[in-house]
């Protein structure tokens, strides 16, 4: 009697960007590609170096004042010392989202074979999480500016998510926070109005994360074709909220405060911007051109994508 394997299975699956790829293949091209391009940020970057003055710390065009009246009123010092504490805002949201990312993928691989490649990249994605949230904390601490942490209640959502979360709607919450901050990051890195090490750490993460969105693109393929019905429709629910509240996240109000703004002045005309509703669906258009190529956006979950401001 012959034993079907999962390979056998799903040979020949197609979904409307192609035939699904072989899931051991993809790792191992992943797990060569990680052992050629990896970095340790604590010897790639220069720490003690420091920063330029007049140089900014994120591109003034992706600081969410941008062209706003406030932004006009402000000076271009202050304007620095803003786009300072957003980079520092951002990288503490990668922490907390990183944080989720690796529970989420211990649970993928829980269940299956350790051995397999598939398993094993997994592994050595963790390992660079692991070392990205270091380098995100150092950035943070080198630039003495606080720790940002999201508001309590996205806090308490990430603890649920990660709790109650299906393995397809663990991978469509892990594009969109790898994907709309990537695309930010792929303007920084060779952007010489940048500091060198704000260039440095997006250019480390940019490399890496290209292999984890690779692996998190074909494992939601094969699991939106694969998953039962109620789970793909769950999917398309908790990804919904979940933009909402990377939407809602992204900007911490408490820079505005630290920076000599006024809290909701600054909110509010963030909120009116239309360049940072630009930027934003910018972003993210990538990621929502392929949910939509394979069936996530549909339905209520899109509505939700749509009030969330990611999708035009």
């Amino acid at each position: 009697m012959t034993t079907m394997t999962e390979a056998d299975a799903l040979a020949g699956l197609r979904d409307a960007l192609g035939l699904l790829k072989d899931r051991e293949q993809v790792a191992e091209r992943l797990l060569d590609s990680s052992a050629k391009h990896s970095f340790d940020p604590d010897k790639e970057l220069d720490w003690d170096a420091p920063f330029e003055a007049g140089k900014w710390f994120w591109p003034p065009e992706l600081v969410s004042l941008y062209g706003t009246p406030l932004w006009k009123r402000m000076g271009e010092e202050q304007r620095i010392k803003l786009s300072q504490h957003e980079a520092a805002a951002l990288a503490s949201l990668g922490i907390w989202f990183e944080l989720i990312l690796m529970q989420l993928l211990v649970r993928h691989v829980y269940d299956k074979a350790a051995t397999s490649a598939h398993v094993r990249y997994a592994l050595t994605e963790i390992e660079d999480e692991c070392r990205h949230s270091k380098m995100f904390a150092r950035l943070i601490q080198r630039g003495e500016t606080p720790w940002y942490p999201v508001a309590p209640v996205h806090h308490n959502l990430g603890r649920l998510f990660k709790t109650i979360s299906t393995t397809p709607g663990s991978f469509t919450a892990t594009l969109l926070g790898e994907e709309v901050l990537d695309w930010m990051q792929r303007l920084t890195f060779p952007d010489e109005r940048v500091q060198t090490l704000i260039r440095g750490v997006t250019r480390i993460h940019v490399v890496e994360e290209a292999r984890h969105v690779r692996y998190a693109r074909e494992e939601l393929r094969r699991q939106m074709m694969t998953a039962p019905r109620w789970s793909q429709e769950f999917t398309r629910l908790t990804s919904g909220e979940f933009a909402r509240v990377f939407s809602v996240a992204f900007i911490n109000p408490q820079v505005y405060e630290n920076v000599g703004l006024n809290k909701k002045e600054a909110m509010a005309q963030v909120k009116a911007s239309g360049h940072r509703r630009e930027v934003m669906q910018s972003g993210a258009k990538r990621l929502t051109d392929f949910l939509d190529d394979i069936g996530v956006l549909r339905g209520v979950g899109r509505q939700m994508w749509r009030s969330s401001g990611l999708l035009a």
